[in-house]
């Protein structure tokens, strides 16, 4: 059965218990990477770590003026990441992420030649400051006779990311473009000095933003080895520390006010996005399941789910309806809410409007 007392300590770290963070390079820092590859999502996770003040318009700012970067760096797949971070974690986690990729550039005949022309042709096109789209660094990639159909493009442009070559840049209306990192991003002279310094700090980050968690969710979460994991657990230092629950070994780093509590005004309702690190971080994600969920029929998709959370623990998911004039939140729970927790809810759908600057409101649905 899910044991409360991780959960909770899950969401203190976590930031989505009490109040933590100002701004978003805040929230991206103490993470050390936040998956961002649904954009509107992942901005909505730093929000509510931000508070009630917090709206969309921050978490572009933030990207559009460099204070975050979304770029991928652990696992193949899109993270926000703190400018002060991204070159020294790039350097210890690219290489996994590129032997994992070697499969997909085999199977789309991209040898070491094309990949490396590849990426002279978008760090050209991109120097003097130049912000291009996708598909401008497309077009360049073309002109210089590299074939981008398909699959192709996305796995160029994400080797030219793992190199530290290119990163995001400022987004243009809608668009997102791409800048030459090491133009975009200022050089970070506190970062660590090698290898076994940079494994300890992410370890560190790690537990200390998702803790109670074991050797095996680092190494799931990060895409190193379970070998680092442990590496790493031997050198973060005198604050994580390590404590049997139910008969499993938890890694985490107790927060100086003492044991995190649920507020005691009532329950705490969220309405998680997808992939938010509170959920899709871990190997297990039993302990912040609430027990109606085991067996249901879509747990196996919950990874990818938006996730209400009530104290902790996963009832159910949420779709989102977003129009120029409001946004409609509709709850698909497997669990049935008293009066005080369908209170809740509704005014987490009403924080997220407030985020979205829109009006919100619950369509129940059939239990409307």
């Amino acid at each position: 059965m899910p044991n409360p007392v991780i959960a909770t300590r899950r969401l203190d770290a976590s930031g989505l218990l009490r109040p933590r963070f100002t701004t978003p390079e805040d929230v991206v820092r103490r993470f050390g990477a936040v998956q961002s590859q649904d954009y509107p999502g992942a901005s909505w996770g730093i929000g509510q770590r931000l508070g009630s003040a917090a709206r969309q318009a921050d978490i572009d700012a933030a990207l559009d003026e460099g204070r975050i970067v979304r770029t991928h760096a652990l696992r193949p797949t899109w993270h926000f990441l703190h400018p002060a971070d991204i070159g020294w974690i790039l350097r210890l986690t690219s290489p996994r992420v590129e032997k994992l990729n070697a499969q997909y550039y085999r199977r789309t005949e991209l040898d070491e030649a094309t990949l490396g022309r590849s990426v002279e042709v978008m760090a050209q096109a991109l120097e003097g400051g130049q912000h291009l789209t996708r598909s401008e660094l497309s077009a360049a990639m073309v002109a210089a006779g590299i074939d981008t159909r398909g699959q192709r493009l996305s796995l160029l442009v994400m080797h030219a990311e793992l190199e530290g070559v290119i990163c995001s840049g400022p987004r243009r209306g809608r668009q997102f473009t791409y800048a030459r990192l090491d133009s975009w991003v200022p050089p970070a002279p506190d970062a660590p000095a090698d290898r076994a310094a940079a494994l300890a700090e992410l370890t560190r980050r790690y537990f200390t933003s998702h803790g109670p968690a074991e050797p095996r969710d680092f190494a799931w979460w990060s895409g190193l080895a379970i070998a680092d994991a442990k590496a790493g657990l031997a050198n973060a230092g005198p604050n994580l520390v390590s404590e049997r629950i139910d008969g499993t070994e938890w890694w985490w780093a107790p927060p100086p006010g003492g044991e995190p509590a649920l507020p005691a005004a009532g329950p705490l309702v969220q309405l998680l996005p997808n992939y938010d690190e509170y959920r899709g971080s871990y190997r297990d994600h039993g302990p912040t399941f609430d027990s109606s969920m085991l067996g249901a029929r879509w747990v196996e998709a919950a990874f990818a789910a938006h996730l209400v959370v009530r104290d902790g623990m996963a009832i159910g998911g949420w779709k989102r309806e977003v129009t120029g004039r409001d946004v409609v939140v509709r709850p698909d729970l497997l669990t049935a809410l008293d009066p005080a927790e369908r209170l809740a809810l509704e005014s987490a759908a009403a924080a997220y409007g407030r985020f979205l600057d829109l009006p919100a409101q619950v369509d129940w649905g059939d239990d409307g």
